[in-house]
């Protein structure tokens, strides 16, 4: 049973003690210990779960959970930062978790050390009144790889979960979605993300000489414009629509007297619901024609969203009554680890708001930190018991 004004029931001081472990993508840096130390006082079983791969670092992962049955709702998330840059232009120490003025600074504050601590406080608040167990089961899935490659991070840790019978029902995944206070903003979807290079071959020669050479530049520069002038779709009733943007165009050609043998153009598509990958990629082979071409193409992650249901209207009301904004349904921004998440349960994004994140002197209002927590424990009310008046 929790107990109050312990370290792991009170937001600003969990936050404090995670912000202040130094566990920039892959260092664990002493934060899914501490973690894994309050949830375990709290009565949560625990697996340690680092992963391996090659040509790529090893990183640590933390999965718990109380309770055996369902409901089985997950809060995912992640304790790695990215780097804080030059501590020199930081007000205070990056990782020295201050609080100055009501405010507390320090990476990882907002994204997303700070929402993890309001999940922490949360759920300690609510099995304390709960009599130390939940009508069904809550779980957390915390990776120290969201920053980073995000090959041995969340990705496996489902995979373990599927395996061992840990699939939740419903998951929240605690990134920062609002915009200007907390409350106004959750994210049911996200666009997907594909990279492409395309390279366009020709002969190299004498700028003097044209006529002896075929120049890839003109044939290249016409393709990208056609790629970039043509819409891909209008939107949907979830997202806007779909983008492409060429991001370098490139002949690596230090000599302005030589026609170059190739030429190559980068672009990303952030896609809607309307697309796949590959009818991307063959929307873009279409436009390309006849030419001398190779096109190499990456996926970030799919597009997908979670429509509205009992668990996203329970989210949206909880929210809703606990913080006196109304939230919208976001599908905008980039990816994060629901791509992945959103293969095994619905999910949604619900946390801080995003102002400062990677940013110098990232940091987020002590008030904001109280109200994701009532806002967490909201939620846990609601899903637990749906009829109850929150």
């Amino acid at each position: 049973m929790a107990e109050t004004g312990s370290p792991f029931s009170d937001p600003v001081a969990a936050a404090t003690a995670l912000i202040r472990c130094p566990s920039v993508t892959p260092q664990e840096g002493g934060a899914l210990t501490w973690l894994q130390q309050a949830l375990e006082s709290l009565g949560f079983e625990c697996w340690r779960l680092p992963f391996s791969d090659e040509d790529t670092p090893d990183v640590d992962n933390l999965f718990a959970r109380i309770g055996t049955s369902a409901p089985h709702i997950c809060f995912a998330g992640h304790t790695d930062v990215v780097p804080p840059g030059d501590p020199e232009l930081w007000r205070h120490g990056p990782f020295d978790a201050v609080l100055e003025d009501g405010v507390l600074y320090g990476r990882g504050a907002v994204d997303m050390k700070g929402n993890i601590a309001c999940w922490l406080a949360a759920t300690a608040a609510f099995l304390n009144d709960n009599a130390g167990a939940p009508n069904g089961s809550i779980s957390l899935l915390i990776t120290g790889d969201e920053e980073g490659p995000s090959i041995n991070g969340t990705r496996k840790v489902l995979e373990w979960m599927a395996a061992n019978g840990q699939v939740p029902d419903f998951c929240i995944v605690g990134e920062p979605s609002c915009t200007e206070q907390v409350g106004d903003a959750i994210k049911n979807g996200r666009r997907g993300s594909l990279n492409g290079v395309l390279t366009v071959r020709g002969v190299q020669g004498h700028s003097a000489y044209p006529e002896k050479a075929d120049n890839p530049v003109p044939r290249l520069a016409r393709i990208v414009d056609a790629i970039m002038s043509e819409p891909l779709d209008q939107g949907t009733a979830h997202f806007q629509p779909s983008t492409l943007q060429v991001t370098s165009f490139d002949v690596g050609n230090p000599a302005t007297n030589v026609i170059p043998a190739e030429a190559t153009a980068k672009f990303n598509v952030r896609f809607n619901t309307e697309h796949s990958p590959e009818t991307i990629e063959a929307w873009v082979r279409e436009r390309c024609g006849d030419v001398d071409y190779t096109l190499q193409i990456s996926v970030s992650g799919d597009s997908f969203v979670t429509e509205p249901g009992p668990d996203l209207d329970a989210v949206q009301e909880a929210v809703r009554r606990a913080t006196n904004v109304s939230p919208s349904l976001s599908t905008g921004g980039g990816t994060s680890d629901a791509r992945f998440i959103k293969n095994y349960c619905p999910v949604v994004e619900f946390g801080l708001v995003n102002k400062t994140i990677h940013a110098v002197n990232e940091r987020v209002p002590v008030d904001d930190l109280h109200t994701l927590t009532r806002a967490y424990r909201a939620v846990l009310d609601r899903y637990f018991n749906r009829e109850a008046a929150l």
